[in-house]
């Protein structure tokens, strides 16, 4: 799965205005214009004279209409008093404590062993598509299944289904397996490689010739097999005609089997198969009396004598397979063997009983306890405990107990407007409580995915789990719609609108795991490639235009870039890579500042003087560009550049650059296209070769039916390209060339009409002014298993579990959101002495945590495809 991201996080409210004070200030008209969509202002009086300044020119209040719109205005300040992101997080906050609660209660009293959840029950997600109750299967494959096995014995004793079972559970081993061999004598298999013995032995009733084998085991520990897998009841029924003598044998000699299992259960792992249902009348005339009611009285029986006294569970009982066969037994050809698929589902189960514990893989939670904190782990524990401690104590002494956040939520839109006076600097205790908060959040984190607290899932990829919710984002993207305060091209709410309804789509495209279906995920590719693309047309325009190349800028920009994910490599013992996109930004972000700040630092100012300089900057995105192309033709170059330390550090994943080499290939273009389009329309504006005006078109109107027409062609023939294309290798080669086409061509779409330009969702701007803290906080609070499967707060509902975790994952993306922003303004002053001082000592706490860390972090990044 290709785990997409997004960009231009950095661009916050400062320096998006700061980009505007070099474009030419919006005539009266306009700003009449663009103040009139805004509503009634939460901080006027409402009455008449207002409503009527703030409704549409069109509309004049008069009569009904007048009462209408008042009403309307009222009923909207009534719930945003009530119903607004405050009392969202505390709401979130209540269904984080209570859900706990539950999960703590639950584990206690109901057994918290995922083993117990993998071997018992589960559901199918779709055909062949087994998802355990509560947590995550691993899909085995040859390789780690050799690694797990190596230098093991593993048994299987019973009838001909066991014998179906053994075949499939060596066919993840070697898929070349073929059944072979008489059925009713014992088979074994050897793997040459890895030293694995897989043995049947046929011993198609629990009777005493299968105890003496067991018995056998006993007294010979070094022929003990590592894992045995036992079953048997379909003969003893038809040998018999299922009398209840031979029920009540049967149940007899599993009970003094049972000593006999509990005795290798202490140096091997037993399991015993319950018996699968059977498609009665599918049955052949000899096996008619192997009824499902009788299974399902030799089944209670095995569970009596071998699980009854609960005496130590040590001999397993494996129900799983029974659950399945129930959904797919008649599609089997004799009414008594499962099908391929299931038998396939019960020996996948199998080996992530016997695996996970070993070989301990991201997206196999069944069966695996939590890890041990890390050192680092343990130092970030110390640091929050040590800060709240700290905040407790001044508050004993008096400090900051009047002392409020210095930007209130605006009730009317749910977003923090700025203070009509500049706020002054913050006190000792605001930093603390903002660390107090970030520790709380840290540890839902830490419980979510670290922890055995709350249930996780795989996903599962069907066009309705992907399109569906699309659908209705789109929808309400659509119903929350209001005019622009002006009208420039990627204006400031049009670009916090394209940011938020593509994070959105990438948030789908995540949790309903839709890198299955190639057209998406090459669509999803051109979107991450977009983020990149407004991180070159942000940075190149401030710096085009501001000139301000100062230190400050810089260390506000790295800080609100990397914050989030410095805390969660500590928290959470991951490494920096494994949050690629960040360090893919940070990484561009530093080359467009090079670029721009290098001699000779070419500006709007000294280009207004003299047309030259306009071949200066091109001059530079020139040798950018040639330098991009070396890099990606110079592979043994770029890893042996980045596999240097300390950049090791923070471009390794797993001992390897490669993940860093295929990221920053597949979009290698996209910023020097931001950036080059970002030149071109700023010269074009400057020269006043657009109309920019509201209700205008951006061109001619025969220039713009031409680029509309362009456009749309452009997006046609991409998504042709992209259903046709055979395969992600193919398509990747391709999609750094052809991407900005389909940027460029939803630019134009969405700017050249006028009236495009006037209006923008409101919804998708909300969700854009925090998209970082959505993509990162997705990894362990929405998702889990890093990014592998699904986190389930609320088992046995999936969509009233999304909705929920949902709700509770916006809710903790913008508090950090806010905590970011308190933060920055303590740890990076405007001054440069105290910026100085605090840059060194944040470079010697980094060194001292790198060279604490070596090793950190060994995990497949998501998306790693």
């Amino acid at each position: 799965m290709d785990e997409e991201t997004q960009g231009s996080y950095e661009e916050k409210e400062e320096e998006k205005e700061d980009v505007q004070e070099g474009v030419p200030n919006r005539t009266a008209a306009e700003a009449a214009a663009a103040s009139d969509s805004g509503g009634v202002n939460a901080r006027t009086v409402p009455g008449v004279p207002e409503l009527c300044a703030a409704s549409p020119p069109s509309g004049c209040c008069h009569g009904g209409e007048k009462m209408a719109v008042l009403a309307y205005s009222l009923g909207k300040r009534e719930i945003n008093q009530y119903f607004n992101i405050k009392n969202a997080k505390l709401i979130s906050s209540v269904i984080v404590v209570l859900l706990l609660l539950i999960h703590t209660a639950s584990r206690y009293y109901g057994g918290s062993d995922t083993c117990d959840w993998l071997l018992s029950s589960g559901r199918y997600l779709g055909e062949n598509v087994w998802q355990p109750y509560g947590c995550m299967m691993h899909k085995y494959k040859s390789t780690d299944s050799k690694s797990c096995l190596a230098d093991k014995r593993v048994a299987f004793v019973g009838d001909s289904r066991i014998r179906q079972l053994s075949y499939s559970f060596t066919k993840i081993i070697d898929p070349e397996r073929k059944e072979e061999g008489n059925k009713h004598e014992d088979i074994p298999f050897h793997e040459d490689s890895s030293s694995t013995n897989v043995d049947f032995f046929w011993y198609p009733e629990a009777n005493d010739s299968m105890k003496e084998r067991l018995r056998s085991w006993t007294q010979d520990r070094s022929s003990t097999p590592d894992v045995i897998v036992l079953g048997a009841a379909a003969w003893s029924i038809k040998l018999h005609s299922g009398s209840s003598e031979t029920l009540q044998r049967y149940r007899v000699n599993l009970t003094t089997m049972a000593v006999t299992l509990e005795r290798l259960a202490e140096d091997a792992e037993v399991y015993w198969v319950l018996q699968d249902p059977v498609n009665e009348e599918a049955l052949s005339a000899d096996r008619k009396m192997i009824t499902n009611h009788q299974l399902e009285l030799y089944n209670e029986a095995a569970a009596d004598a071998l699980n009854g006294s609960k005496r130590s569970a040590r001999v397993k009982l494996l129900a799983a397979t029974r659950q399945a066969a129930m959904e797919t037994i008649v599609q089997s050809s004799d009414g008594l063997h499962l099908p391929q698929g299931t038998l396939n589902v019960g020996a996948m189960i199998l080996m992530n009983a016997v695996c996970n514990k070993r070989t301990r893989p991201i997206d196999g939670s069944c069966c695996q306890g939590a890890r041990p904190p890390s050192l680092l782990q343990k130092l970030a524990v110390c640091v929050f405990l040590g800060c709240a401690l700290v905040l407790l104590g001044l508050h004993a002494m008096g400090y900051g107990r009047h002392r409020h956040r210095p930007v209130p939520p605006d009730v009317e839109s749910l977003e923090e407007r700025k203070p009509t006076t500049a706020p002054g600097p913050p006190g000792l205790t605001a930093p603390l409580q903002a660390l107090c908060r970030m520790g709380v959040i840290m540890a839902y984190f830490y419980l979510c995915d670290r922890a055995d607290t709350f249930m996780k899932e795989q996903k599962f990829y069907t066009h309705a789990t992907f399109f569906v919710p699309l659908v209705y984002v789109v929808v309400l993207g659509l119903f929350f719609n209001e005019s622009t305060k002006e009208t420039k091209l990627l204006n400031r709410e049009q670009t916090d609108e394209w940011k938020g309804w593509m994070q959105l789509v990438i948030l789908i495209y995540h949790i309903s795991g839709a890198s299955a279906f190639l057209p998406v995920y090459m669509h999803v590719r051109v979107l991450v490639a977009a983020y990149l693309f407004q991180t070159g047309y942000g940075h190149f325009s401030f710096f085009w235009l501001k000139g301000d190349f100062g230190l400050y800028r810089v260390c506000q920009v790295l800080f609100r870039l990397n914050f989030l994910v410095l805390v969660l490599c500590a928290v959470m013992d991951r490494s920096y890579q494994f949050y690629y996109f960040v360090p893919l930004v940070t990484f561009w972000f530093v080359i467009i500042y090079a670029t721009m700040a290098l001699w000779p630092q070419v500006l709007q100012k000294r280009a207004n003087g003299s047309g030259m300089w306009h071949l200066g900057i091109l001059t530079k995105l020139l040798g950018l560009l040639l330098l991009i192309c070396y890099f990606a033709n110079s592979e043994g170059f770029f890893q042996s550049l980045f596999s240097v330390w300390p950049l090791s550090k923070l471009f390794e994943l797993n001992g390897s650059i490669h993940e860093w080499w295929f990221r920053w290939k597949l979009d290698r273009f996209a910023v020097i296209h931001g950036m080059l389009f970002a030149f071109i329309y700023l010269v074009l504006q400057k020269s006043q070769r657009m109309f920019e005006g509201r209700g205008e078109a951006l061109f001619s109107a025969t220039i713009s039916n031409l680029l509309l027409c362009l456009s749309v062609v452009s997006f046609m023939a991409y998504s042709i390209w992209a259903s046709s294309c055979k395969n992600k290798t193919e398509c990747n080669e391709m999609h750094p060339y052809i991407s900005v086409v389909q940027i460029l061509a939803f630019i134009l779409i969405r700017n050249i009409p006028g009236y495009a330009r006037s209006v923008y969702s409101s919804f998708f701007a909300w969700f854009g002014k925090i998209s970082l803290e959505l993509f990162i906080c997705q990894y362990h609070i929405w998702l889990a298993a890093d990014t592998k499967g699904i986190l389930v707060l609320i088992p046995g509902f999936p969509s009233l579990n999304i909705l929920v975790s949902t709700f509770v994952f916006v809710c903790v993306a913008h508090e950090i959101s806010l905590i970011t922003n308190d933060l920055a303004l303590v740890a990076i002053p405007k001054e440069t002495g105290p910026l100085l001082k605090r840059l060194g000592a944040a470079g010697g706490l980094a060194l001292v945590v790198l060279l604490l860390t070596t090793g950190t972090g060994s995990v497949t990044a998501p998306g790693a495809a």
